[in-house]
């Protein structure tokens, strides 16, 4: 990949990504907020900014650097998690699962979206390669990130889940995780064994579920 590829291959996925991060992050906010902890609310995350979530490290440098360095092959990136006290959750083990299913659950609606952006752009008139390739990188931004996110390592969204289900005494024992969690997830992508036995999986059956739902329109689309 060339250096005009890389710079097409930003400008197309930069939007999809903002608001992919953007908006999983302020689910989680507002999912809290629903359930009883408004302190994401008091530190003015609960916006559709994307300046209120982007980490410079995280949403901008590691995936710059990961799309020059593999050729466009690997990109990663994450935004400033939203801070939730799930003490303050009116049942906190419970409410923590919905919190966590907020962000991967605005991931899947934004791939039904770029879905139908898809569709519909050229069952109107509009032929922009430019414009198809964005919602095609919106489609895929999303998925990826529902997938990612809903593995089950704290301090993942998926991690969260897991804890929320389990019985008291096991979901201690997998929190205790959370503090190395990060790397260890970042382990297993460097192994290839979370792109191998999780996410092309999960990704596969999250594809075929956006297209079951997208397959009333495409009919009367035709």
């Amino acid at each position: 990949m060339d250096i005009s590829d890389l710079i097409q291959t930003i400008a197309v996925y930069a939007i999809p990504v903002l608001f992919a991060v953007t908006l999983h992050e302020a689910a989680h906010g507002y999912a809290a907020l629903y359930f009883g902890d408004n302190t994401a609310a008091k530190l003015g995350r609960l916006s559709l900014n994307p300046a209120r979530h982007i980490d410079p490290v995280g949403t901008i440098l590691i995936p710059l650097l990961l799309l020059f360095a593999t050729s466009g092959n690997m990109l990663f990136g994450y935004a400033k998690p939203v801070p939730v006290r799930f003490g303050n959750l009116r049942h906190p083990k419970r409410d923590m699962i919905w919190v966590a299913l907020a962000g991967p659950a605005a991931n899947l609606a934004m791939a039904w979206l770029w879905g139908v952006a898809a569709m519909v752009l050229p069952a109107v008139g509009v032929q922009e390669p430019f414009f198809l390739k964005m919602c095609n990188g919106g489609l895929v931004v999303n998925i990826v990130l529902f997938a990612f996110n809903l593995f089950p390592l704290p301090p993942l969204d998926g991690g969260r889940i897991l804890v929320g289900l389990l019985p008291l005494r096991a979901a201690l024992w997998v929190s205790r995780i959370e503090p190395w969690g990060f790397f260890i997830v970042m382990g297993l992508v460097l192994a290839g064994i979370l792109s191998t036995l999780w996410m092309r999986p999960v990704m596969g059956i999250t594809f075929s579920l956006v297209q079951l739902l997208l397959s009333p329109l495409q009919v009367l689309l035709n």
